[in-house]
């Protein structure tokens, strides 16, 4: 599906009732479907809400928003979109990252999936090419995670005497193996010892610094 037809659905939706209908009828509804919390992102939401309107929607006038955050809890995405789904939403937005996005593929294969990934689509299964995407899933790719060697050897740079070098990743984020793979594959080439520290919550996070210090690592990545 190609984005441009994300507009002209909604439209349709909205406009394509008779005056008597949409005062019976519910709103059409669109979703907004992330794995962290709403704290942590208020500038997607903001970012969201403002391309609506830039597109002739305004929350509670022509369109209802329907949110869904997992607030880190990965394993809450696969209900969370399934609802999303069973409640009728025209699109779904799937954002921070892959593992959204593969869950509201699970969810339904006709509504409409908007993505912004940071991964290969192509490899994830989501998409059949980044020409002809195919199914019901469009969007964007950031690809961030390509450029983790690259942050690498910048870091290297910066610190020429920095022999040990730490990578703090999240395990329960899908792309997080093929990150590390790829830096490591840049730390041997560059003579540099990887240390690769995993945390999924602030007490994780916690016992990761302290195992960095304690391994004497001399930069974190």
């Amino acid at each position: 599906m190609r984005r441009r037809d994300f507009i002209a659905f909604i439209s349709g939706a909205a406009t394509g009732w008779p005056l008597v209908a949409r005062a019976q009828e519910p709103l059409p509804a669109v979703s907004f479907l992330h794995p962290a919390s709403p704290d942590d992102f208020p500038q997607n939401v903001d970012g969201f809400q403002r391309g609506l309107n830039d597109t002739g929607f305004t929350e509670g006038q022509n369109v209802t928003i329907e949110y869904r955050w997992a607030r880190g809890e990965y394993d809450r995405l696969p209900g969370l979109a399934l609802d999303l789904v069973q409640r009728g939403v025209r699109v779904i937005l799937a954002g921070g990252g892959e593992v959204a996005a593969l869950a509201a593929r699970a969810a339904t294969s006709t509504t409409p999936i908007l993505i912004n990934t940071s991964s290969d689509p192509v490899k994830s299964g989501l998409v059949a090419s980044f020409n002809r995407p195919g199914g019901n899933i469009t969007g964007l790719m950031t690809a961030t995670s390509t450029l983790e060697a690259k942050k690498f050897g910048l870091l290297c740079e910066m610190l020429p005497n920095a022999r040990v070098i730490a990578m703090l990743i999240n395990p329960n984020y899908p792309q997080h193996a093929v990150d590390a793979a790829e830096v490591q594959s840049t730390a041997e080439t560059i003579g540099r010892q990887l240390l690769v520290l995993k945390a999924d919550s602030p007490q994780t996070i916690e016992s990761a610094i302290a195992s960095l210090v304690a391994q004497r690592a001399d930069a974190l990545l």
